[in-house]
């Protein structure tokens, strides 16, 4: 038999950590307890039976992400990911990756294989020594039922057939308790034909919903008698057409967690409220024996919201339904896939929701936070290279008459990266021709403007020094070529290199040899760093600058650029080479950010 690993499945073996928030805090405390050591554990989810016939459960404690597979992961969600598996891996646990598809008409299998992407390219894994700790919850779907039917004979549910509108006027509000259903005093075993009636398929949406009973007065509104199970006649993609009946997600997600001994149930602060419901439920299905105890313990945390984004699945729904973006992976987008496409490493999302801790109060971060990560982890492993993205023609006039040969090149290179010896070195060529940045030159430069202008030298970097004579224009003023005389003897790295002092230095690609490529200049979506901020149309704050399309000239070497390899293009900022579009012939790069930050945070 396969046993987990308790040293986690997610990357790395850390040490424990000191107890950095209130959720280490929690679980350092229940560790020295030992709150968890007698829990079994019947080597897959199961009931109190299965897991007492198991051996004692070699993982410290058990954490869950459970997304419902209705639409692609965004990096709100990186933040739930980051957490309960970072938290697995601490204290030599494991973290289950759960599908929560308790709801047949928005889950879909293509958004079930683009979570367990999303989650494997973040870096963290599922599998503890041989086990797959892959769940969904529609495979608990039989026990739920079983789990319902054990709740009506005890009296604690019944069928309650009142119209939608009058249960939601029934329900009371904070100030005023609820009233009962007129159904709620049936008997368990009129309740328990209902309730197969309404499995049977004879009874339309909406006729009827199973009920918990508790206690229509409570002050907790969660209380009031929470619905169970609904009918809904839909196709399930996990399970087909078996079911007609579909457990509400307040009443399957505590099942799921005792199914799978989860020990530490973290979820977002909006699932407060919900926590005495949680406990209840655990609480007399174990004391039926349907469950063993301890049971799970539900904890909230406070929700990350990162500025300039919506996450809200229907907005962003409605950002590709409408066209406004080019699909849920377009680089600007908030999605997992989007980030990547843009070339965010799963390094730098795992420190920004790392660094942004764990509290009990919703935050906002700044997204030049994520920006910040990103440059962090870039600097370090990036390549560079030279690109042109507003070309014009550099012409060096003198260059046959110094090389003797219009065709000459001069051979040049340059380390890949400074601290990166093993990358190696570029090689590129200067010719009589380059092409240069249209802003690294000025007819009449403004004060402090040092790159070319007539008369001024500058170095091509890695190259030679050059002197601007003039330009040539065409009849509606547009410079069209930029003239400069080469000076002999100052390729950079030979002994004349330093001969002539200039202030100025230019980033180039030779004409003879450059690449030519589409660069996509991506930017912030919207203009605002709260979109929908007071209930405000998000689409009046799109920033109608977030992708500007440029045809570029880059150093050969970036010829061979496999998709999704990371550049610093010197200058501009870093680049990757779209994981889409990207082709050998036809190469595509994506700016992900900027060398600094623009927005001026």
């Amino acid at each position: 038999m396969a046993h987990d690993n308790p040293t986690g499945n997610a990357p790395g073996n850390a040490a424990k950590p000191a107890a950095a928030n209130f959720l280490r805090g929690i679980i350092e405390r229940d560790l020295e307890a030992g709150t968890w050591t007698q829990r079994q554990w019947g080597a897959s989810p199961g009931d109190g039976a299965h897991h007492a016939a198991g051996p004692l459960d070699p993982a410290k404690i058990r954490t869950r992400f459970p997304p419902e597979p209705n639409g692609y992961l965004h990096v709100g969600h990186a933040k739930s990911i980051c957490l309960n598996f970072g938290l697995a891996r601490d204290y030599g646990g494991v973290c289950h990756l759960r599908f929560d598809d308790t709801n047949p008409e928005k889950e879909e299998q293509e958004y079930v294989d683009a979570i367990i992407e999303a989650v494997r390219w973040l870096g963290f894994d599922w599998n503890a020594n041989g086990t797959e700790h892959l769940f969904y919850a529609s495979n608990y779907f039989d026990f739920m039922l079983r789990a319902a039917q054990a709740l009506i004979d005890a009296g604690l549910a019944y069928v309650d057939e009142q119209s939608a509108e009058a249960m939601r006027a029934n329900r009371g509000d904070f100030t005023t308790p609820g009233t009962n259903s007129p159904f709620r005093d049936r008997s368990p075993a009129e309740n328990r034909q209902r309730f197969a009636d309404m499995q049977s398929g004879s009874m339309p949406e909406g006729a009827a919903v199973l009920r918990a009973k508790i206690d229509m007065a409570s002050p907790n509104i969660n209380l009031r008698d929470p619905a169970l199970y609904r009918i809904k006649h839909a196709t399930h993609h996990n399970t087909g057409d078996r079911f007609c009946v579909y457990p509400m997600y307040a009443y399957a997600h505590p099942i799921e967690d005792a199914l799978e001994n989860i020990t530490h149930s973290i979820c977002t602060l909006e699932f407060e409220d919900q926590r005495p419901w949680y406990d209840w439920l655990l609480e007399r299905l174990a004391d039926m024996g349907l469950l063993n105890r301890p049971l799970p313990k539900q904890y909230e945390f406070g929700r990350l919201n990162l500025s300039y984004v919506v996450t809200s699945k229907r907005k962003l729904r409605e950002l590709v339904s409408e066209g406004i973006v080019e699909g849920w992976d377009d680089p600007r987008m908030p999605t997992i896939f989007g980030m990547r496409r843009r070339g965010y490493t799963p390094a730098s999302i795992r420190a920004m929701a790392d660094g942004s801790g764990a509290s009990k109060t919703n935050i906002w971060l700044d997204y030049g936070v994520l920006e910040g990560c990103l440059r962090n982890d870039l600097e370090g492993q990036a390549p560079r290279a030279m690109a042109v993205l507003d070309p014009v023609p550099l012409v060096l006039t003198n260059w046959a008459e110094v090389f003797g040969s219009d065709g000459h090149i001069e051979t040049c290179q340059a380390p890949a990266h400074l601290q990166r010896p093993e990358l190696g070195q570029r090689q590129f060529a200067l010719g009589a021709a380059v092409w240069i940045e249209r802003d690294d030159f000025a007819e009449v430069p403004a004060k402090g403007f040092f790159r070319l202008f007539p008369g001024n030298k500058v170095r091509l970097k890695y190259g030679m020094v050059v002197e601007c004579t003039g330009c040539e224009k065409d009849a509606a003023g547009q410079v069209t070529k930029v003239l400069a005389r080469v000076v002999p003897d100052t390729r950079s790295g030979t002994p004349g290199a330093d001969a002539v002092k200039v202030k100025g230095t230019i980033t180039w690609v030779g004409a003879h040899d450059a690449v030519p490529a589409t660069v996509n200049l991506y930017d912030r979506l919207f203009t605002e760093a709260q979109p929908d901020a007071g209930g405000r149309d998000f689409r009046e704050v799109l920033n109608p600058a977030s992708k500007r399309v440029v045809q570029a000239w880059l150093e050969p070497g970036l010829a061979s650029a496999q998709r999704e390899d990371r550049f610093q293009f010197e200058r501009h900022g870093y680049f990757v080479a779209d994981r889409v579009q990207h082709a050998a012939g036809a190469p595509v790069f994506n700016r992900i950010t900027t060398l600094k930050d623009s927005w001026g945070t």
